[in-house]
């Protein structure tokens, strides 16, 4: 990681109460010499101290609240020094300035501060992505799900597999050194079950229907129906803004339009598409097509009938397909009477009024239902990055090949290299081309 001491501002850049700069590296005790009042000599770790904070050339900057936190136990495994003072502009830019002025000092990367940790030891990499994950999450249960895969819920699964594994290669390269000896059958029996479970494991891991990756990126939710059925007006009531042009003439809504909301904790992206009709207008033809191809590819199908002329065949297709996913939606109740509404509800249709906001508490009580249901049968640790999928089904397919009736050599590269997969994940090999881009994702200061 270089000798270089690193320094970031770690909290956003602008007018705020405070502003929390953060030093690693072996000098970073100089900050406290060179910037505060504070006796460096006598200084005691993981204690505040109250000092007025100068520059290099002792004009007064601020007063400032400092913390040291001596190697190894910091975030880094550094020495590491904490400086929260104002957040005023001026107050930033002149620490910042003072600081790029100390010999050794530089400004951190993007991510270096947990780049270190993870170099000293202090985290795996799915605990630096969870982190990550912990730092963009903007509901509850992204929050929850960061917070267990940074206190290392994926990395001790995984450790787990990959302990099983190398307990399985020792035994096959301890028989590779004694070529004339054949494997006792009872330890033939322990090596083939271990594997069998470890790839039993790994295979109802992977059935997880990228739960995870829908956490972080958002649950799909697709309006579909004919023009005029009210699918823009209930996003726009959805989303409690004007956020798509409703209007009475047929095919104004032409392509997919994004709205992101929280529901109940988890992240939802509700779609809005183009009315589903037959139509030569080629423009308004491209927006079906897409409507038929977000829908297909949703998490769920909000399934939108004008109540006053209600038209099931328009869903066939998608129901022949996606019909688990779908959740019929009877909307303008306002120009029913409560026969025909509650006919419609005897029937298992949820019925509503996009216009007037009414039964949309019920609507969206049925797909948290749904996406909350989906998580209680996968309660287990979530796969959150497209990565870990990618490297487990490599895993997954070298203990597929793994067979003690082929040669022992053949067998423990199998197993060699399912273990050295799984290390791809945690970073137990070397992995320096990928933690650039892993650790590049982060901000700076973090």
């Amino acid at each position: 990681m270089g000798n270089q001491t690193i320094y970031a501002l770690s909290t956003v850049f602008g007018k705020s109460g405070v502003a929390v700069f953060r030093i690693s590296g072996k000098n970073a005790i100089e900050a406290i010499k060179k910037l505060s009042d504070i006796n460096s000599d006598n200084i005691q770790p993981r204690r505040a101290y109250f000092s007025k904070l100068h520059g290099i050339d002792n004009l007064p900057i601020d007063h400032a609240v400092v913390v040291y936190f001596k190697s190894p136990h910091s975030f880094t495994g550094e020495d590491i020094v904490e400086i929260s003072s104002h957040g005023s502009k001026a107050v930033i830019s002149s620490l910042l300035s003072n600081l790029s002025q100390i010999d050794g000092f530089r400004l951190a990367e993007a991510g270096e501060f947990s780049k270190r940790a993870f170099y000293n030891n202090k985290m795996d990499l799915t605990e630096a992505e969870g982190l990550a994950d912990l730092i963009d999450a903007e509901t509850s249960e992204q929050q929850k799900y960061a917070l267990r895969q940074m206190d290392g819920e994926l990395k001790n699964l995984y450790d787990g597999w990959r302990s099983e594994l190398v307990n399985v290669l020792s035994h096959l390269e301890a028989y590779i050194d004694f070529p004339d000896e054949e494997l006792p059958e009872n330890i033939v029996l322990n090596l083939e079950n271990t594997v069998f479970k470890v790839k039993e494991s790994i295979k109802k891991h992977l059935s997880q229907s990228n739960y995870g990756e829908r956490l972080k990126d958002g649950f799909r939710v697709v309006i579909i129906g004919e023009p005029n059925s009210g699918k823009s007006s209930l996003l726009n009531t959805l989303a409690n803004r004007e956020a798509v042009i409703v209007s009475d003439i047929a095919g104004t809504t032409r392509d997919a339009i994004d709205i992101h909301m929280d529901i109940n904790g988890y992240p939802v992206v509700f779609t809005d598409t183009a009315g589903l009709r037959d139509t030569t207008e080629i423009i308004e033809k491209k927006g079906i097509e897409i409507a038929y191809g977000k829908a297909k590819n949703a998490d769920l199908i909000i399934a939108m009938i004008d109540g006053k002329n209600p038209n099931f065949d328009q869903f066939n297709d998608i129901a022949s397909t996606c019909s688990e996913k779908i959740i019929y939606v009877i909307n303008k109740s306002d120009l029913l009477d409560k026969k025909q509404c509650s006919e419609f509800k005897k029937s298992g249709f949820i019925v509503i009024s996009a216009k007037h906001k009414n039964g949309i508490e019920e609507l969206i009580l049925a797909i948290n239902e749904r996406i909350s249901s989906e998580f209680t049968q996968n309660s287990s640790a979530l796969i959150t990055r497209q990565r870990y999928r990618e490297v487990l089904n490599d895993v997954f397919k070298s203990l597929e090949e793994f067979n003690l009736d082929k040669s022992i050599e053949l067998a423990a590269e199998d197993i060699r290299l399912a273990a050295r997969s799984i290390g791809k994940i945690t970073g137990h090999i070397e992995v320096d081309e990928i933690l650039d881009k892993i650790f590049g994702s982060f901000c700076i200061g973090k």
